[in-house]
């Protein structure tokens, strides 16, 4: 039995079960996705470089408290212009892509809760 298409197929049941056609579910989920792949971004690269979340602090002017927060996927607090200062001391490149809502649902669901 293929372990991979048993587990895709339960996150298939559970998606539908607690996340399904629901606008503000799929935008809650949307940003947890976003946060935690920014945690984990920023994670990988510091581990790749070789550095410590107080070296990397260091280069960027704060303190490794900040780096941990920055690292842990339930932060929301993220600014672009501290991504911009760990990309750099990373000697990487910060890019920002704003693509097609998931659906125009939760689309208007995010318009709404704006107002």
């Amino acid at each position: 039995m293929n372990k991979g298409k048993k587990t895709a197929k339960a996150f298939d049941i559970l998606h539908r079960r607690y996340i399904g056609e629901d606008a503000e579910r799929q935008v809650s989920l949307e940003v947890e996705r976003v946060n935690a792949e920014v945690a984990r971004t920023i994670y990988e690269l510091r581990r790749k470089a070789g550095l410590t979340q107080k070296e990397l602090a260091q280069m960027v002017g704060t303190t490794q408290s900040v780096i941990s927060r920055l690292e842990d996927a339930d932060y929301e607090g993220h600014s672009l212009s501290m991504l911009h200062r760990i990309a750099m001391a990373l000697n990487r490149r910060l890019s920002v892509q704003m693509i097609e809502p998931i659906n125009k649902r939760a689309a208007n669901v995010r318009k709404e809760s704006q107002v």
